[in-house]
């Protein structure tokens, strides 16, 4: 029986024999993602509008309505609303869903009916 040669193949892939650029461009990468962070913290972060109403009902020590704190949150530039048109019923149900899950510790309390105030007992 006749046997056959076998030939030996190169293992060597091109990947292999290229120069490593990967690494460079790794580095590049990184700082070029670094630079946004810096000028995004030097911004001022802006104020949510449940914060906004924590502020105005702590500032004036009564009771209001949603529709009323908005209306002071804008007097006061505090927040303005990026152009819905309910603003007020947002905040509502964010007033109400941070009692619901707060419980005593929450910013606001429930005075009346669509009337909230400050919870001074609260850490906020």
């Amino acid at each position: 029986m006749a046997t056959k040669k076998r030939t030996k193949k190169s293992t060597k892939s091109k990947k292999a024999a290229s120069p490593k650029k990967t690494a460079s461009k790794k580095t590049a990468t990184k700082k070029a993602k670094a630079a946004p962070t810096k000028k995004a913290a030097a911004k001022p972060k802006r104020v949510s509008a449940i914060d906004a109403a924590a502020q105005v009902l702590k500032a004036t020590g009564k009771p209001m309505r949603a529709q009323e704190l908005i209306t002071a949150m804008a007097e006061q530039k505090l927040w303005t609303s990026p152009g819905g048109k309910t603003p007020h019923a947002t905040l509502y149900a964010a007033i109400i869903r941070e009692i619901n899950t707060k419980g005593t510790a929450a910013r606001f309390t429930k005075v009346e009916r669509g009337q909230f105030a400050f919870n001074a007992k609260a850490k906020g």
